[in-house]
Parts: C-alpha cells; structure tokens; sequence
C-alpha cells in the first residue's frame, strides 16, 4: 500500500528552452484520443478550455510533428485527433516511466534514509533561499491569487502569482511546494508587507560595498538577505533580533 510520503519517479521531457511536458500532459493527450475533443479533454482532466489548449501547443512545439490535431471549436468543442506521431508518444512515455518508477524504486531501498536528502539536492535555482512546505490555502482574486505555505511551525509565507500559475502547478491544500526568494528581496527595515517574520541574525559576512546577513526563522529555517552599505540591516550582527519583510509578489513557488 503507497501513502501520501512514498516517494515516486516522473518522467519530464524538455527539449531546449521549451515548455517541460509531464505527466500531466500526457494525460491531456490520452484523454483528447478518448474523447475527440480538447473541450472533452478539458473536462475529464480538471483544466479550463485554455490551460487544455496551452497544453496541446506545448505538446506540439516539443516535437518536429503535430501530436495533436485540431479544428477550432471554443469551448463547445471542435474536432481534435491524436495523430500516429501522438500515439507513438504516449506509447513510448509510458514504457519509460514504468521504467523510471522501477529505478527509483530500486534506488529507494538501496539508500534507504538518504532518499529524500538525494530528492532535495535535485532542485537547483539561483535564489538563495527556498523553503520548502504545505499549501494551507489558495485565495483567487482576478487574474492573480494568493498562496498561503506552511513551512513548518507556525511559519507562513504568502505568495501572490497568476490564477494560471495556480492552475500550471496544480497548487490547492495540502500540495507540497518550495518558497523561492531572491536575498535582495528580503528587507530589513520592518516596512510593511504581506510576509513580516520574526529572526535573528545567525551570521555576517560584509564587504566594502554590502552585506550578506543569515537570518534564523522558526522550524529550524533560514534566511540570507543582501544589504547594501549604509542601507537598513547594515549595522545587525549575530545576536541581534530582526523583522524581515518579503512581498508576497516576491515570492516565487516551485513544485516537484
């Protein structure tokens, strides 16, 4: 029996700077080949009209033949074939994830306990800070949304992007996500903000022109800020208690 902390493999195709195309998109494919249609497609998947049809362009871009066909039809539908290309995708996805899944596996129980420490060391990003935890809440307001995530704690951060990114990363309760925030983000002036956190300066390592402080947080979390010289924050040293405020649109969400 698998359980919600079972680790699990997925297969990513990426060619280039294009669209990565997962799992997901390849449901989207196996659904338009039941149904005929990327309305009916749509539907079965849980995506709007567009996200559905997004996601066949990304398909399509990713290889040097159409793998999906389609007459326009809106939302009411309109005639849409997986073509032989498509078909071969699919068939060939699927035998290669059973066998990612089947290395992982076998990955798993040879490392034992240093899975998931393998598991993290796979994301690489140039933010230097990323916190990994919970999506408590998803609050939609236009075309953006805010993003509550639970780091652990009681420590909360807010993150405000687009409706359409909410929908791209399938985030809702209970989705684990990573909290990325660039160190020049991270004031120190206690100006307002939507995520004001209580710290305390762990480390200083300055320069002539800036500072990069480490910022203790709750749940065994930290922080790395860049101050400039003279700036708000310039002055902390290791002890000294500290407000950190972040922009909830200075925050950028990732998933596995």
């Amino acid at each position: 029996m698998s359980s919600d902390t079972d680790f699990s493999a997925s297969l990513v195709l990426k060619r280039g700077g294009l669209a990565r195309v997962g799992l997901e998109r390849i449901a989207l494919l196996e659904a338009i080949a039941r149904h005929g249609s990327i309305s009916g497609a749509a539907k079965q998947t849980g995506l709007s009209y567009k996200g559905a049809w997004d996601g066949v362009q990304a398909l399509n871009n990713l290889f040097d033949a159409p793998l999906v066909s389609a007459a326009p039809g809106g939302r009411t539908g309109g005639a849409a074939q997986v073509t032989a290309r498509g078909l071969a995708v699919i068939r060939a996805f699927r035998a290669a994830e059973r066998e990612v899944g089947a290395a992982f596996a076998r990955l798993e129980t040879d490392l034992a306990g240093e899975v998931e420490q393998l598991w993290s060391l796979g994301l690489r990003t140039s933010a230097r800070n990323a916190l990994r935890g919970v999506v408590t809440a998803v609050a939609e307001a236009g075309v953006t949304a805010s993003v509550s995530l639970d780091a652990g704690e009681g420590l909360g951060l807010i993150a405000r992007v687009t409706r359409r990114s909410v929908e791209d990363l399938g985030l809702a309760p209970g989705r684990p996500a990573i909290a990325l925030i660039k160190s020049s983000f991270i004031g120190l002036d206690g100006a307002p903000a939507e995520n004001r956190l209580e710290g305390r300066i762990l480390d200083r390592e300055a320069g002539d022109a800036a500072a990069e402080l480490v910022i203790g947080l709750p749940a065994g979390k930290s922080l790395v800020a860049t101050v400039e010289a003279g700036a708000d924050g310039w002055d902390l040293t290791p002890g000294d208690r500290v407000i950190v405020s972040i922009a909830a649109a200075d925050v950028i969400l990732a998933v596995d």
